[in-house]
């Protein structure tokens, strides 16, 4: 017998385990378990929460209960926590990695966080425009290049206090 055809075969015989492990859609209702960590200390942990919004590399995303796990790597932008009662916080990190966990439980680390109402528009508006002209200046490769990075930064920034 073919290996294709006796797996098959076993398959058709053997309880199914597929259905013990079906998902569903995620339920509104349900909580997600979260903690906003820096390197050195958690900034933000609450078991009260409806939803999560962050800036995935892939893409915005926003993340409910029962989510399927993953990890997913973040780029410069905004996480936006809503609790119960619609209430939402928002902070800007500068990257990192949200890791979905099986039974509602949300990670979120990053190297650098601050609430975004914490910014103002003109420094930052001020630093972007000092940033390019570092970028498109004379300097080593080196420092045009970190450079790039801080504009990047400032540019979602900015992005995110005008979407505010």
């Amino acid at each position: 017998m073919s290996s294709l055809r006796l797996i098959s075969s076993a398959a058709r015989r053997a309880p199914s385990v597929l259905t013990q492990a079906r998902r569903g859609y995620a339920e509104v209702s349900d909580k997600i378990k979260l903690s906003l960590v820096l390197p050195h200390q958690a900034i933000f942990t609450s078991t009260d929460v409806v939803q999560v919004n962050v800036s995935a590399a892939t893409g915005d995303m926003g993340i409910l209960a029962n989510h399927v796990p993953s990890i997913e790597t973040l780029r410069p932008g905004v996480v936006e926590v809503i609790e119960s009662g619609n209430t939402s916080k928002k902070w800007f990190v500068s990257g990192g990695f949200a890791n979905v966990h099986p039974n509602n439980k949300l990670t979120i680390n990053v190297v650098e966080a601050a609430p975004l109402d914490s910014f103002s528009p003109e420094a930052v508006r001020s630093n972007l425009q000092e940033a390019l002209k570092v970028a498109a200046g004379n300097g080593s490769e080196e420092v045009k290049t970190e450079a790039r990075i801080e504009a990047d930064v400032y540019e979602a920034l900015q992005h995110a206090l005008g979407s505010k």
